[in-house]
């Protein structure tokens, strides 16, 4: 007779609690399983709070169904989740990371006033005139002179950075940092990039050759992958 798979399996570590849910079993039964196995593993009031991390696996919850887990899982006031984790993704979300995975390729000379926005990375095949802006979710690459304003990791990636074949620039940014014009040589600097220093805690250029020592993931897609 074939053993019938846990709904629900319990595995303590020394940073807590990993309960990892069946993919096969239905929704009220890991509910079932979930209150029976969660009272034989209620600490003591005197005991600290315990973290737990859900791992679905191959399995997608809606809001509420993950609201009902952290319910039960919380209730007796010592368990704490940490994180739920599935290896399962909504469409939008999949749509969303296949736009900030491509490489946008623009051939144009952006001119006072104009705006250039893309997600993911920008490459910009032409220059950034005075009162220009090109704005990307990710790194912005310039094949040609960057005299107006560049606005990387808009959406908040830190790790983005700006690079231009010749840099004198009126403003750069990346997230939240600004860095204007008279942080640069008066004459601009060629190959170079912006990117955060976080020892400096701000923008500084540096050579293009440096990237490969400043930033180990250059893509922005990558970066997010790797964040979770």
């Amino acid at each position: 007779m074939q053993e019938t798979k846990p709904t629900i399996t319990i595995k303590g570590t020394r940073d807590g609690l990993i309960l990892f849910i069946d993919e096969n079993s239905s929704f009220e039964e890991i509910l079932q399983d979930l209150i029976k196995k969660l009272d034989a593993s209620t600490p003591q009031k005197e005991e600290p709070v315990v973290s737990v991390k859900v791992k679905l696996g191959h399995r997608y919850l809606t809001e509420e169904q993950r609201h009902q887990l952290k319910e039960i899982i919380e209730e007796k006031n010592r368990f704490q989740i940490e994180a739920m984790e599935s290896d399962v993704i909504p469409i939008k979300d999949a749509k969303t990371w296949l736009d900030e995975s491509q490489l946008k390729v623009v051939n144009q000379i952006v001119r006072s006033g104009q705006v250039l926005e893309t997600k993911g990375d920008l490459l910009l095949i032409g220059d950034v005139n005075p009162g220009g802006r090109v704005r990307a979710s990710g790194n912005i690459y310039i094949m040609g002179n960057l005299l107006g304003i560049a606005h990387a990791g808009i959406e908040g990636d830190q790790e983005a950075f700006i690079a231009a074949s010749y840099m004198k620039p009126a403003q750069l940014r990346i997230a939240e940092y600004i860095s204007r014009a008279p942080d640069y040589e008066a004459d601009g600097v060629y190959m170079e990039c912006g990117i955060i220093d976080p020892d400096q805690n701000k923008i500084v250029i540096d050579s293009i050759k440096t990237l490969s020592k400043q930033r180990k993931v250059i893509s922005a897609f990558e970066r997010r992958m790797n964040n979770g």
